[in-house]
């Protein structure tokens, strides 16, 4: 089957060429993978809307050799008011970045895709980010089967350490500490 449709969250893009675009979509059944969106940098594309950082979409791809080509897709949540609210931004980028960085392409895990929507769901209300944030990497860690323990205190370093540099989004966004 060369077509298949699938629920993810854009976790990452980047452009490539002249109007086309790599998304880095982690999925419930096929874990993260990498999705070529042709066309979608033009003014007159219908998709470019849904396929922000940070969406919950509905995925309609075409199974390339090299990768899956995306052909439908279609917005189920976008996470508005976390797009609204820079410090928001910040921990939702950090999220992303933490999937991206410590999931294997195309593994499936339905627990860490569910963690995902529930985060960034808190993080639309909630006013405590830190503590959700902390919450966020220790049941991350654990889902992946990096660290059963769930009183870790310095998880940052732990995830440094696994990746084996420093994060990113540490650095831009001050509000961590």
């Amino acid at each position: 089957m060369r077509s298949y449709k699938t629920t993810g969250v854009v976790i990452r893009r980047r452009n490539i060429g002249e109007a086309d675009r790599l998304l880095t979509v982690f999925t419930k059944h096929h874990g993260k993978i990498t999705i070529q969106a042709k066309g979608v940098r033009k003014i007159s594309s219908r998709r470019s809307g849904h396929i922000e950082l940070l969406n919950l979409v509905s995925l309609s791809l075409y199974k390339g050799r090299s990768m899956s080509t995306l052909t439908e897709v279609e917005t189920i949540d976008n996470f508005s008011s976390v797009k609204d609210n820079l410090k928001s931004v910040g921990f939702a980028y950090h999220i992303c970045e933490l999937v991206d960085s410590l999931c294997a392409e195309n593994q499936e895990n339905s627990q860490v895709f569910s963690l995902l929507c529930d985060v960034l769901s808190k993080l639309e209300s909630r006013e405590d980010h830190v503590v959700l944030i902390s919450a966020f990497e220790k049941q991350l860690l654990s889902a992946l089967g990096f660290s059963h323990q769930t009183h870790l205190v310095n998880t940052q370093g732990l995830i440094e350490e696994i990746l084996e540099r420093r994060l990113k989004t540490r650095r831009m966004f001050p509000f961590f500490d």
